[in-house]
């Protein structure tokens, strides 16, 4: 039986840095510091984890590396998802190399085909608005693109369903009496894309508060960076429109986590005064008794890189799809009720 190829996480959890630093190294970046760099070179040495993908080429002109456009690396979602997507590359024995887009500028440079991100053997998108951007949105390359964590008729696709995940929210928020409230993601990315995760995730639940005979009135929305401050801000700002209770659905766990922080510091009870529902199922979440939409980010990151490997392999077929739903986990602090309906048709 072959030894299991170590993972670049693995390189990063002994080295005690980022998996986004580790890709620095491996492209040889100048940003590194030299003592950064030495100590992740000398995990690489122990694990045997080759840092020169491309001296792995063939004949065929395969780089047997995979590049990753992703906004940013430094969230435990964007970790979830790269580690299902390097479980799958790994046994291909395929290396990632990382892009994060971080800012407009960098996000020019994905616009036009001198990238380096397009000289890999094909390339995952994880950009929800990136592909609405480009001419006839299509990327500048003829290298295999699948999309993750996003969705383009043009190219296959692995991606949650964020508006039903907001439906699902409004449904189980709306069996309590009192407002409701949303927390909207808004980066400054965001500002310049027409399609994004957060948009979607309130764009259903404004929809399934009115098939409940509710209501999400437009300064009931609440855009935020993402981060537990924006939470905090959130609750600051819902509570100087109206007393409580307040039912509020956060666009993601880390922001949801603010609100609570805040409704402690503020006396508030949670699942009573502040009913809260997050989005992204994070381990931690059960600890503080968070209700969340669970979603199966490692598994739908697999699935993008499957998509991928078939298609670097020569698959040369139409466009498909792998569409996920999140999970309701009802827990403390909405006072759990009726189970969500599971189907929305």
């Amino acid at each position: 039986m072959a030894k299991r190829k170590p993972t670049i996480h693995e390189v990063a959890h002994l080295a005690q840095v980022g998996i986004g630093t580790v890709s620095r190294v491996l492209n040889n970046h100048p940003s590194v510091r030299p003592e950064t760099r030495n100590r992740v070179l000398s995990v690489m040495a122990d694990l045997g984890y080759s840092p020169n993908p491309h001296a792995r080429r063939v004949a065929g002109g395969r780089s047997y590396t995979v590049s990753v456009i992703l906004p940013v690396i430094s969230t435990e979602f964007y970790s979830r998802l790269l580690e299902g997507i390097e479980q799958v590359l790994s046994e291909e024995r395929y290396e990632i190399a990382l892009f994060p887009i971080f800012s407009p500028t960098r996000l020019r440079r994905y616009l036009e085909n001198r990238s380096l991100a397009y000289q890999t053997d094909g390339l995952l998108v994880a950009s929800q608005g990136l592909a609405y951007l480009l001419p006839n949105q299509k990327f500048p390359t003829e290298r295999p693109v699948v999309l993750v964590d996003a969705y383009s008729p043009h190219y296959d696709s692995a991606y949650m369903d964020n508006y039903l995940g907001g439906r699902m929210a409004a449904a189980h928020l709306a069996q309590f009496p009192g407002e409701f409230f949303a927390i909207q993601m808004q980066e400054e990315l965001d500002e310049v894309m027409r399609n994004t995760v957060g948009r979607e995730r309130v764009a259903g639940f404004r929809e399934g508060l009115r098939e409940a005979g509710r209501s999400l009135p437009e300064d009931h929305v609440f855009a935020s960076r993402f981060s537990a401050d924006g939470g905090r801000l959130a609750l600051q700002y819902f509570m100087r429109l109206a007393p409580p209770p307040y039912n509020i659905f956060a666009g993601a766990d880390l922001l949801a986590l603010g609100v609570l922080e805040e409704a402690e510091r503020q006396g508030l009870r949670p699942g009573e005064e502040v009913r809260l529902l997050g989005f992204d199922g994070h381990p931690w979440t059960e600890t503080r008794g968070l209700s969340t939409l669970a979603q199966p980010i490692e598994a739908m990151g697999a699935a993008a890189a499957r998509l991928l490997m078939e298609r670097i392999r020569g698959y040369r077929g139409t466009p498909r799809t792998q569409r996920f739903e999140p999970t309701l986990v009802a827990r403390a602090s909405t006072r759990p009720g009726p189970e969500c309906p599971k189907s929305f048709a």
